[in-house]
């Protein structure tokens, strides 16, 4: 049996619906990825702790957003500041 033109073009628009689905979930995914890593990184060194928590404080401006960040704010803070606290030649790079 033929399939009209109408359900032809509906059986399409439900394929696209798909495939616009897999898309998000794969960027959501790529961005999980990234974020993991970036965040990994940070607190793992503290320049980088430094650098992103600056990032965050002046990228994310949503209140319910900067809320959800408040812990790691403060991880990435403490991470800094140890560095701060750490004198020059103790295992570290230090600052010139």
């Amino acid at each position: 049996m033929a399939r009209t033109i109408d359900q032809q073009i509906a059986e399409a628009q439900a394929r696209l619906s798909r495939l616009k689905e897999r898309q998000k979930a794969s960027e959501t995914r790529r961005k999980i990825i990234v974020g993991s890593v970036v965040i990994s990184n940070a607190l793992k060194e503290p320049e980088k702790a430094r650098a992103l928590a600056a990032l965050l404080r002046r990228a994310v401006t949503r209140e319910v957003d900067a809320k959800e960040l408040t812990g790691l704010l403060g991880e990435l803070d403490t991470v800094a500041e140890k560095a701060a606290l750490r004198p020059q030649g103790a295992g570290g790079e230090g600052r010139s």
